[in-house]
């Protein structure tokens, strides 16, 4: 691939890397930055790989205003057995980004242009210094100042992280004033956000058959909560062995599942006080979030896995979890499993619909016809063992001596099955054997 406005080749590291990525930051859709590729594209190759990867991150989080700390990842790739870096550059929610060393100026902010990095204009800092200032969550402060992180600290226990006593200021969960802001509201043990899960008896909403919200803790655990209930419950795998294989089909793909909650619960604009929502129907399963895609080029984005990541820091813990692998991997596992078609827009929110499998379905109804087949046998095989029982005990009754040979001849069936029904009637304590097998009797035991 040629540079374009979304490709940066750079054959070695350099003093203006920071410059292209706040580029990118300030770009649409973001970017990605190959470091050790020629200007045509072809693999050069770096030496000290794992140095200069920790380079990379030192300078992009000291030296790039607001913190860029979630909208990155540095990857190593090997191609044509020659060592490459990989920077992934989402855009960010917090325009302008720019340069520490010389702030919000035409000298520190840039846009990609073309194949280029160039200047942002004065009039465009100004803009989007507005536009963020007015929506970011980092800005709004928490309803509540009590709060604490027990949950989050011991999910970054779990990773083998620890939290020190900075954690607040390193995850950018203060505002400008030291207060906590409503992303430390969102990941705190105790706060008032939940998400619900309602499912319904048919294909609309008519039939409600429960609503249960998750939540009100911090929103990682919510999270987990969501996933273990659509996972463990509600994505039912349907079994079927046959003599060639076993054959396992679930109402929806696993790992699309797991992409399309994580994303909603990640990306959902919380600003808006609205959280996101969970719908099981007898055919689909509904995933809706707060969130705002224009139609065009931004859709287009979206669906490439570039689009704007909306609560970073969110994005960032999520990250350091191993909830989400790198950034932009999520909409191409989906559209694995779903077409675009799965997903509707309007203004206030975005939806994913994903049906519940035909082959499945399909499936689930085999089964369900084999087992009530099985039971109707079983059934049928229990009424006529109890018909064949009272026979035996009528015959018990009028001759308490008769031999098995002779009940199997007037019942028209074999003595060994003449001997399953009566050790049947032993369990059931409704005979009893009196004397030995050669000259004993019968004896049928009454209520009474």
């Amino acid at each position: 691939m040629a540079e374009s406005n979304r490709i940066e080749y750079k054959q070695q590291l350099t003093d203006s890397m920071e410059k292209e990525v706040v580029a990118f930051l300030n770009y649409p859709d973001g970017g990605i930055i190959y470091i050790g590729m020629k200007d045509d594209g072809s693999p050069y190759g770096i030496s000290d790989v794992d140095k200069v990867q920790l380079t990379i991150k030192d300078r992009l989080k000291h030296n790039i205003l607001p913190s860029a700390l979630g909208l990155f990842d540095v990857i190593h790739e090997n191609r044509d057995g020659k060592d490459l870096i990989k920077i992934i550059v989402a855009s960010g929610s917090e325009k302008p980004y720019h340069l520490r060393k010389y702030g919000m100026s035409e000298k520190g902010c840039f846009i990609r242009i073309g194949s280029a990095s160039e200047p942002m204009p004065t009039r465009m800092i100004e803009d989007l210094f507005y536009q963020r200032t007015r929506s970011s969550l980092s800005r709004i402060r928490s309803i509540r100042q009590d709060l604490s992180f027990e949950q989050l600290k011991i999910y970054y226990q779990e990773m083998g992280l620890t939290l020190n006593d900075k954690f607040a200021a390193n995850l950018e969960l203060l505002t400008g004033d030291g207060a906590y802001n409503y992303t430390a509201y969102l990941l705190a043990d105790q706060n008032g956000n939940s998400v619900q899960i309602a499912k319904y008896a048919g294909t609309d909403r008519v039939d409600l058959l429960e609503s249960k919200d998750y939540g009100f803790c911090c929103l990682v655990k919510t999270c987990k909560m969501i996933l273990e209930r659509l996972e463990a419950v509600e994505n039912r795998v349907i079994n079927k062995i046959t003599s060639r294989e076993r054959i396992n089909r679930p109402y929806w793909d696993t790992v699309a599942l797991r992409e399309a909650v994580i994303n909603a619960i990640i990306h959902n604009d919380y600003a808006t006080e609205l959280v996101p929502k969970f719908e099981i129907f007898t055919d689909r399963l509904e995933i809706t979030s707060a969130a705002s895609i224009h139609p065009g080029q931004e859709q287009e984005y979206f669906f490439s896995g570039y689009s704007m990541p909306r609560n970073k820091t969110i994005m960032r813990v999520f990250k350091d979890l191993g909830m989400v692998e790198f950034l932009g991997s999520g909409m191409p596992r989906i559209l694995k499993a779903y077409p675009r078609e799965s997903f509707t827009f309007s203004n206030y929110f975005v939806r994913a619909v994903f049906p519940i499998s035909p082959e499945a379905l399909s499936l689930e109804r085999e089964v369900i016809e084999k087992g009530s087949e099985k039971r109707f046998r079983k059934k049928v095989q229990e009424k006529s063992s109890g018909k064949t029982r009272q026979k035996i005990l009528n015959f018990m009754i009028d001759d308490p001596s008769i031999t098995v040979r002779a009940l199997a001849e007037r019942l028209n069936i074999s003595e060994r099955a003449v001997n399953k029904q009566i050790s049947a009637l032993r369990e059931q304590n409704r005979i009893k054997r009196i004397g030995g097998r050669k000259f004993g009797q019968w004896e049928v035991i009454t209520d009474d």
